[in-house]
C-alpha cells in the first residue's frame, strides 16, 4: 500500500514553495500525481482571467517536468474526473489547497464527502491566505467588518515560515493520460488581444519570486509615497498577477515584508497593510458570500442604480473624454491590470458620475483583469460605490480632473495609454487599438472625445441621487 499514489489537485496554487498541501503530500512518502482540472467553475471565468490561468498552467507543467514529474490535465466536473483518476491509478487519496468563495466551497465539500464515502483520503490545506477566515474573530466572536481593527488583530500573529520548494517529486510507476492544454483554447475569448496582453505578463513562480526581490531591493523604500502615482513605473510590486494564480505564496511575501521592516525600510509596513487588505477582502467574502452580487449595506439594497446602458459602453471602451478614466480602462485592456489609484477613479466615475450599477463595472473587470481576484474585485467596487464594507462615505466622489492634477500632473500616465493625446504616440498607447475588437472601429488618429458628462453637473446629480437614496 505504501506504493499507492496520492492525487494532488492543483487549482489557483500553481507553485512549489510556500505550499502546505504539497508539503503534507511529500511527508507521506507516497508517489504523487499532480492534476489540474478544467471544470465548469473554471470554464466560467472571464476572458482575461481564463487566458492568464492557461499561461500559469503551462508554466507550472514545465516546472514539474523539470523535476521529473508531470501535470495531468483533465476536463470535466471535478468529482467525476477525480473518481476516474482514482480508478485508473489506484490512488488512495486526494489533497488540495482550500478556496474560499461559495461556489468553490460547495464543490469542494461535495468532493470531500463523496471521496470519503468511498473510503478514500480527502484533505484540504491552507494555501491562498495567511490567516484562515474563521480563525480571525472580534472580541465578541464573529467576523471583522472594518479594516483597521482587522489589521491590528493580525499584525502580531505568528505566521509559519514559507516552506522551500522541493528539489524532486516522487511519481507513480505508470502515469495516467493527460489532455493537451492547447486543445482547451484558454485564450479563445481574447481573440486578437491575446498576443498584446501576453507581452505584459510575468508568468510562473520563478518570475514572481524575482519580482518580489526586485521590488524589496528598490521601490519598496518609497512605496508609501509613490504608490498613488500611476505614471511611476515600478512603484508597486505587480505581484497581484502572481498572487491571483498562486504563483507565489502569501507567507513568502509576508515574511519578506517583515524582514524589510526590521531592516528599517520605510515603505514596508504600508506594503504589508496592502497585503492584509487582500486578506480582509477574503475574510469578508467568506463570511458574506453574496458580496459580489448584493450591496453589503442593507440600506443600499433598493438604491436605483442605472442598469447597463450606452454610457457604460462608452466607459468600457475608454472613450469618456476624461483622460485619467480612459487611460485606466485602456491600461487594463492592454496589460490585464490597472493601477490601484486608477481603479478607484474609474469605478467612482461609473458609479457616481454615471450612476451605473457597480455590478456592471465588476463584471467588466472580471472579464478584463489577468490579476482577477473575486474578493478584492467585489470589495473594491462596493467600497467606491459607497455600499460596501469599510466604504468611503457615499458623498465621496472622485473628480477625475482633480485626481489627474494631483497624481498625473505631467500626463505621463495618460499619454502612455491615450494615443489621441500626442502626435507620436508610443507603442503601449497604440497597442490598445490593436487589441480591441475591430467592430469598435477605433483608430489612433481620431480626435479625442469630448467629455461624456460635465464633471460639476455629474457630481451634483450624483449627490442628489445618493442623498435621496439614503433618505
Amino acid at each position: 500500500m505504501s506504493e499507492a499514489p496520492l492525487i494532488l489537485w492543483f487549482r489557483r496554487d500553481l507553485r512549489l514553495g510556500d505550499h502546505p498541501m504539497l508539503a503534507a503530500a511529500r511527508a507521506t512518502g507516497r508517489p504523487l500525481i499532480p492534476v489540474f482540472i478544467l471544470d465548469p467553475e473554471t470554464e466560467a471565468m472571464g476572458a482575461a482571467a481564463k487566458f492568464r490561468l492557461g499561461l500559469a498552467v503551462d508554466q507550472f507543467a514545465a516546472t514539474l517536468a523539470a523535476l521529473g514529474s508531470r501535470l495531468i490535465l483533465r476536463r470535466g466536473p471535478a468529482l467525476a474526473v477525480l473518481e476516474a483518476l482514482v480508478a485508473e491509478t489506484g490512488a488512495v487519496g486526494v489533497l488540495w489547497s482550500r478556496m474560499y468563495d461559495a461556489p468553490a466551497r460547495s464543490r469542494d465539500q461535495a468532493v470531500k464527502a463523496a471521496l470519503k464515502a468511498r473510503g478514500l483520503g480527502a484533505t484540504s490545506h491552507p494555501g491562498a491566505l495567511i490567516f484562515e477566515p474563521w480563525e480571525v474573530e472580534t472580541g465578541q466572536g464573529g467576523p471583522y467588518r472594518v479594516f483597521t481593527p482587522f489589521w491590528k488583530a493580525v499584525r502580531g500573529r505568528p505566521v509559519p515560515a514559507a516552506q522551500p520548494a522541493p528539489g524532486a517529486l516522487p511519481g507513480p510507476g505508470l502515469w495516467p493520460r493527460s489532455e493537451r492544454l492547447e486543445d482547451w483554447q484558454m485564450a479563445a475569448a481574447m481573440r486578437r488581444g491575446a498576443a498584446v496582453v501576453a507581452a505584459h505578463q510575468r508568468v510562473g513562480e520563478a518570475r514572481a519570486l524575482a519580482r518580489l526581490e526586485e521590488f524589496a531591493a528598490g521601490p519598496l523604500a518609497a512605496y508609501a509615497a509613490d504608490r498613488d502615482f500611476p505614471g511611476l513605473s515600478g512603484a508597486t510590486s505587480g505581484l497581484s498577477e502572481n498572487l491571483a494564480w498562486g504563483e507565489i505564496g502569501p507567507r513568502a511575501i509576508w515574511h519578506r515584508g517583515w524582514r524589510a521592516m526590521a531592516e528599517g525600510n520605510a515603505g514596508a509596513e504600508t506594503f504589508l497593510k496592502e497585503l492584509v487588505w487582500r486578506e480582509f477582502a477574503w475574510h469578508l467574502y467568506y463570511h458574506f458570500p453574496q458580496m459580489d452580487r448584493a450591496s453589503w449595506k442593507a440600506d443600499w439594497q433598493a438604491f436605483p442604480w442605472r442598469a447597463d446602458n450606452p454610457d457604460a459602453e462608452v466607459w468600457r471602451r475608454g472613450l469618456t473624454g476624461e483622460p485619467l478614466v480612459d487611460a485606466g480602462l485602456r491600461e487594463m485592456y492592454v496589460t490585464g491590470r490597472m493601477h490601484n489609484r486608477a481603479r478607484m477613479i474609474v469605478a467612482s466615475y461609473l458609479t457616481k458620475h454615471l450612476l451605473t450599477d457597480w455590478r456592471v463595472g465588476l463584471r467588466w473587470f472580471a472579464e478584463c483583469l489577468t490579476d482577477w481576484d473575486p474578493a478584492a474585485n467585489a470589495m473594491g467596487w462596493q467600497w467606491v460605490a459607497g455600499c460596501g464594507p469599510d466604504a468611503a462615505p457615499y458623498f465621496r466622489i472622485f473628480n477625475p480632473a482633480g485626481q489627474a492634477g494631483k497624481f498625473d500632473a505631467d500626463q505621463t500616465y495618460c499619454r502612455r495609454w491615450l494615443a489621441e493625446l500626442g502626435r507620436s504616440p508610443g507603442a503601449e498607447a497604440l497597442s490598445y487599438h490593436a487589441a480591441v475588437p475591430k467592430s469598435w472601429a477605433l483608430e489612433p488618429g481620431r480626435p479625442y472625445p469630448m467629455p461624456l458628462i460635465d464633471l460639476t453637473e455629474g457630481r451634483a446629480r450624483a449627490l442628489a441621487a445618493l442623498a435621496q437614496g439614503k433618505a
